[in-house]
């Protein structure tokens, strides 16, 4: 019996998808509050958030990512037998916590995060480890699940595929929800 989350039934990608996003943070905002994204900074974070839902759209490597995601998941399976479909959790500890995982199994014992492009396989494969800027994401991710340790999917055409299993860092993730908390509650005092 999981304690940690619950299922929320949203289909990924959706208005009523965005909207349950916008009403927490997701995985993807992790690394933008701990001040690890350098696209994004914590305060246009909580600019959108205070803000209406948008449908912001994707840039053409985001649009090419979610186009070869349902092969490179189909390839996961084929290569470590671990059947995972995506899912969107809710933690039962924080109402405001959330992850839509790329992957999870029924038993929800494993969570899978994939990636599909171009710079992020390059950085993976030279490196033998997670990109930086994608480590927040991560232990987002097992601070929802509760699991001591996920795969990282890495997929791109014509190379081999990368699985890096990130180990849960408690030390981070404390900071990160501490962090996190007092971001949302900063999205709370204007809302």
């Amino acid at each position: 019996m999981n304690t940690h989350f619950i299922i929320v039934e949203l289909q990924q990608g959706t208005d009523e998808w965005r909207e349950w996003r916008h009403k927490g943070i997701g995985a993807s905002d992790a690394s933008t509050i701990m001040g690890e994204n350098r696209f994004k900074s914590a305060a246009q974070l909580l600019q959108e958030k205070r803000g209406p839902v948008r449908n912001i759209g994707q840039n053409e490597a985001m649009a090419r990512g979610t186009q070869l995601e349902p092969e490179a998941r189909r390839r996961y399976i084929a290569k470590t037998g671990k059947d995972v479909r995506p899912a969107c959790l809710q933690s039962t500890r924080y109402n405001w916590l959330r992850a839509s995982l790329d992957g999870f199994t029924a038993s929800y014992d494993v969570v899978v995060e994939i990636k599909c492009g171009d710079s992020v396989y390059r950085k993976a494969s030279q490196s033998r480890s997670v990109p930086d800027y994608y480590y927040g994401q991560m232990q987002h991710i097992l601070a929802v699940t509760g699991l001591d340790s996920l795969d990282f999917w890495c997929h791109w055409p014509g190379f081999p595929d990368l699985l890096l299993p990130v180990e849960r860092n408690n030390a981070y993730i404390e900071h990160l929800l501490n962090r996190e908390l007092e971001f949302w509650n900063q999205v709370q005092q204007n809302a």
